[in-house]
């Protein structure tokens, strides 16, 4: 089973940067949670899953960054654009009989680093590393061009 829960996550995201909102529900179990602990939400069945996700105002695109798991629990690691802004999304879904009984989902905002740890960082794979807004200001000097 676990080559066909990773093959339904691969197109539940495929079925997200689609728009196919059928396709993109298909994996839920009829009694499925999903749970969002930053806001404490939790929403029951299928269809109220995709009523919530389906009512969201902004243009979404989805990018997979990786998926891992096996057998009945499987995540996903993604950067979900809201008009144009990346949040950065993980997704823990549990399986069961070839369809997803539970997903937790986390969602953060990109954010600055410390100067101090800056040193000590590498540039991920086609990205920078993002400045502390107050630290950017301080390190241009007082005649850098605004």
């Amino acid at each position: 089973m676990s080559d066909a829960n990773r093959k339904a996550v691969e197109r539940h995201w495929a079925a997200s940067e689609g728009g196919d909102g059928v396709a993109e529900h298909a994996m839920y179990a009829e009694g499925a949670v999903l749970d969002y602990p930053q806001s404490g939400e939790r929403f029951r069945g299928r269809e109220v899953i995709a009523r919530q996700r389906g009512g969201h105002p902004a243009d979404r695109h989805f990018t997979v960054l990786r998926i891992v798991g096996s057998g009945e629990l499987w995540g996903s690691e993604c950067i979900i654009t809201y008009d144009g802004v990346p949040t950065y999304s993980v997704s823990v879904m549990q399986f069961a009989d070839g369809l997803v009984t539970h997903e937790t989902q986390y969602f953060a905002d990109g954010f600055g680093a410390p100067e101090w740890r800056v040193q000590l960082a590498e540039p991920m794979p086609g990205r920078q590393v993002e400045r502390l807004a107050a630290e950017k200001d301080a390190t241009a000097g007082p005649d850098a061009p605004e």
